[in-house]
């Protein structure tokens, strides 16, 4: 059951005031002192000191806390290519969430630009401005491209959300999921429907934590990715298999893990009932799941269901991932989001998923008890701890893996967090309710 109605959902969008962002000043300009400090003559110092010190430029300027949501428009949730005016709201939204779970700032920019050279030129250019890009809604295969290019060429973390953001929450809940069900990520079969941008990172994700190249079953809207099949994308070719072994029917016989990044209904629950011991079952397929989880339990008792969706236990959600991944790359200067950084947000949450629930959260989602458990594999993305927990893992890991440019004691730094996040939502609140929402 919807929690608005359309209605409700365009007037929260209007309002007031158009939009869900707004640029607020952080410092005063209420005396001629302020503006002669904040413009000029008062400005011309701090420039000359960042000509000749780059690096002071994230202690005088909002680089350091600003990141750039990057789309075209051309991959949009559940939409497709809709553009990247129609987008827009969908960017906005990410920018709340930054703000929101992390305290980080946000410029979104969505461009009317379908070539990957150019997207790239024109992303290459914001450097000087922000601390890290998070490319949003642009479509496979070109994202993998544009990702890897700006990586490799800019010296700030560049992260596409679509690509790693469902694979290191779906990562975090597959570490407690094989735990429950007392397997090995080695000896596990797994099947993928779905082939674009997130079920190709998901899956070489769960391969940098263990999985076994050969075990792995991939399914696009024309059956088996195999070799024997031709014109497949780089992507695609990566995970063919070396024969043809059937439909989605005959290889699920005997799965351990089924992944799903593609449409509703793909798999039923005779599918289910012919997977392995205690079935891991993943339907990401937003808004409706591959199979929904009432019918995967009706199937088989023994499975771990999680999904996309907020109505069902295990909800696999971004937010749990990129506001805190990011303000961990910020906080340390970090060059790159890397593997071991994304590995780290990953273990993180499913650690904390093992730690006793605190009683506002419980409330907040109007239960009586969360614990660890197939239907408590990942924490809920109103946990506060998330930000504490993934944040200072993902610094630790900057630094422990040579792309952080700056180093801090990492207790110390969660007790920041703590108050940063306390102090974030006392700002955001005094403005929520002056709209009445």
């Amino acid at each position: 059951m919807s929690l608005f109605t359309k209605e409700e959902a365009f007037a929260y969008h209007a309002g007031a005031k158009s939009g869900k962002l707004e640029v607020v000043p952080a410092k005063p300009c209420s005396t001629q002192k302020h503006l002669s400090m904040a413009y000029t003559p008062g400005v011309a110092d701090v420039c000359l000191e960042i000509a000749k010190n780059p690096q002071s430029a994230y202690e005088y300027t909002t680089k350091g806390n600003l990141v750039a949501v990057i789309s075209n428009g051309s991959a949009v949730l559940g939409l497709g290519n809709i553009g990247a005016l129609a987008g827009k709201p969908v960017m906005e939204g990410k920018g709340v969430l930054f703000k929101a779970f992390a305290d980080i700032d946000v410029f979104d920019l969505n461009i009317d630009q379908s070539d990957p050279e150019k997207i790239i030129e024109f992303v290459k250019m914001l450097e000087p401005t922000f601390g890290g890009i998070n490319l949003e809604d642009i479509k496979a295969p070109e994202c993998f491209y544009i990702e890897q290019r700006l990586k490799e060429e800019m010296n700030i973390p560049v992260f596409h959300d679509d690509q790693h953001g469902t694979a290191i929450i779906s990562g975090a809940a597959l570490i407690n999921a094989l735990e429950i069900a007392d397997k090995k990520i080695e000896d596990v079969k797994l099947v993928v429907s779905g082939a674009g941008a997130g079920a190709v990172a998901c899956t070489k994700f769960y391969e940098s934590m263990g999985f076994l190249h050969e075990n792995i079953f991939m399914f696009d809207s024309k059956g088996l990715i195999h070799k024997g099949r031709k014109n497949l994308n780089p992507q695609k070719e990566y995970f063919a298999q070396n024969k043809n072994y059937g439909d989605l029917a005959d290889v699920m016989k005997g799965t351990d893990v089924f992944l799903g990044l593609s449409t509703k209904g793909v798999i039923n629950q005779n599918m289910v009932k012919s997977m392995a011991k205690t079935p891991i079952i993943f339907a990401c397929a937003n808004p409706d799941p591959e199979i929904s989880y009432y019918e995967a339990k009706e199937a088989r008792k023994d499975c771990i269901v999680g999904t996309g969706r907020s109505d069902f236990p295990n909800q696999i959600n971004n937010v749990l991932g990129f506001p805190s991944i990011f303000r961990g790359a910020l906080d340390t200067r970090a060059t790159k989001i890397n593997e071991e950084m994304k590995i780290a947000a990953a273990k993180s949450l499913a650690a904390l998923a093992k730690e006793p629930v605190p009683d506002e959260v419980k409330a907040t989602y109007g239960v009586k008890e969360l614990s660890f458990g197939k239907d408590y594999i990942i924490p809920k993305p109103f946990d506060s701890r998330v930000l504490e927990w993934e944040a200072s893992a993902v610094a630790k890991a900057a630094m422990d893996s040579g792309v952080a440019q700056i180093s801090f004691d990492i207790d110390e730094y969660k007790k920041s967090l703590r108050k940063r996040l306390s102090d974030s939502k006392k700002r955001i609140g005094n403005f929520v309710d002056s709209y009445g929402y």
